[in-house]
């Protein structure tokens, strides 16, 4: 996969980025690649970040998915990376509902299917995986397949979901729901110490932060009291969905049991339920960032989506 590395700082050249308009006029930042002329054609991925995220962060998958044969679609989900932001604060991540990605997604997924040829696959990290999979589970998109990477089920909080809930509604009614929860981008605050959380490749960490400088307005920062609010309920609220037992769908979960991050006892117990759930776990080596890992975890991780969709999606 080195020849892939090319893409981790540089957009293709086939590549367009463009704006997409939601039904109530939000502009968000839209990434497209088509699949290679003369390729084997795969169908179309739609590939959506985590919260904080851009897309160029995942430049290397992509490249690899599309010498798959893959078209590979992504945007910034509102609030984040180049689609605005929802307060003064350019460098704080709000969201007064989840709602809201949830309609963006709906909306963004309709237009994409009609756009390009299948079959459809929708793949997530983090927040993306649990809005993929939310959104799939109200019916409000369809998909031949789906891959939530290090979904986001739960958060990880150090006293549980339940007073973790609690503290967050209260902290978020003390003040403007819509400020800082934290002071910097993910916590602990040192550089050092966040990429421990992220990855433990250093080179793929750097790379972000090479983005970031590249166009600081693309930075997010930290959530809003009222996103880590939101990220309790509405994780709470998924979990205990019964459409869950029932979605007629194959999702791929791939699950870092060591992510300090979200919580990976959330997302084992929601692969349990599903209907046509597939787990990947990975153990204490891996971190919350498993695309943007060192290469034997990253490797192991793309061959496990790769093996995964050839036997899904079975030509008729």
């Amino acid at each position: 996969m080195a020849a892939h590395a090319l893409y981790r700082r540089a957009i293709p050249a086939a590549a367009r980025i463009t704006r997409w308009h939601a039904p109530d006029g939000w502009v968000h930042r839209r990434f497209d690649w088509p699949a290679a002329e003369g390729a084997r054609q795969r169908g179309a991925m739609l590939f959506q970040v985590g919260r904080g995220d851009i897309f160029e962060k995942y430049l290397e998958s992509f490249a690899h998915w599309r010498a798959c044969g893959w078209s590979i679609t992504s945007f910034d989900w509102r609030g984040q990376g180049g689609s605005g932001r929802l307060t003064d604060d350019p460098h704080c991540g709000h969201i007064d509902s989840f709602d809201t990605y949830v309609d963006d997604l709906a909306a963004f997924a309709a237009a994409w299917r009609e756009e390009r040829a299948g079959p459809h696959v929708m793949v997530g990290h983090s927040m993306g995986g649990y809005l993929v999979l939310r959104a799939l589970a109200e019916g409000r998109v369809t998909a031949d397949a789906a891959v939530l990477v290090a979904p986001m089920l739960g958060l990880k909080s150090p006293v549980g979901p339940r007073f973790g809930e609690r503290a967050a509604r209260l902290l978020a009614g003390l003040g403007r729901s819509s400020r800082r929860a934290w002071r910097a981008n993910e916590r602990p605050f040192t550089r050092a110490a966040r990429q421990t959380l992220l990855t433990s490749d250093r080179a793929r960490y750097e790379d972000e932060l090479w983005w970031m400088e590249a166009n600081p307005a693309h930075r997010t920062g930290p959530p809003s009291w009222a996103w880590v609010l939101e990220a309790f309920r509405s994780t709470r609220t998924l979990n205990a969905s019964p459409a869950l037992a029932t979605l007629d769908v194959p999702v791929q979960l791939l699950v870092a049991e060591g992510d300090a991050l979200v919580d990976s006892k959330a997302a084992l117990a929601v692969a349990a339920r599903l209907k046509r759930g597939t787990l990947v776990r990975f153990g204490p080596e891996a971190r919350h960032e498993l695309l943007r890992e060192s290469d034997a975890i990253r490797d192991r991780a793309i061959g496990e989506i790769d093996r995964f969709l050839a036997e899904v999606l079975v030509p008729a």
